[in-house]
């Protein structure tokens, strides 16, 4: 398996690039978009556990105000082969001072990019490990 080729990797980077500017505009419709509409999706959230296409697209429309406003600081893509790519960020919310963490994995079906599964959620304030993580 071939991993992380520059074209495919720069079709995910403008992909995610694009979600983030739906995301801070709180545009349903395009961020409905993005996602694959079958009872497969599935997006795990700070606070809620969806499954398929349907809830997704119904907790974006029931969310008030959107998205609250983020800072991403930090991006990574791996691809694996030319149709399959995890985007790993984590990102800090406008106000806080918690490191939040988002994964999306992204299909290319009939030509066309979607997220099938995404979690999201925020970091405790101190690790759950004590001392250094030993690798």
């Amino acid at each position: 398996m071939q991993f992380n080729n520059d074209r495919t990797v720069q079709e995910i980077a403008d992909c995610a690039d694009r979600y983030e500017k739906a995301l801070a505009d709180n545009d349903v419709a395009a961020l409905d978009s993005f996602f694959w509409e079958g009872p497969e999706a599935v997006r795990y959230g700070v606070g809620e556990n969806l499954y398929g296409g349907a809830e997704i697209a119904a907790f974006r429309r029931a969310r008030q105000g959107g998205s609250p406003p983020r800072t991403v600081l930090r991006r990574h893509i791996i691809c694996m082969g030319d149709d399959i790519a995890v985007v790993s960020l984590e990102f800090r919310r406008v106000g806080s001072q918690r490191t939040g963490r988002q994964m999306q994995t992204w299909v290319r079906v009939d030509g066309q990019w979607k997220i099938i599964a995404a979690h999201v959620s925020l970091m405790e304030q101190q690790s759950e490990t004590v001392g250094p993580v030993l690798s």
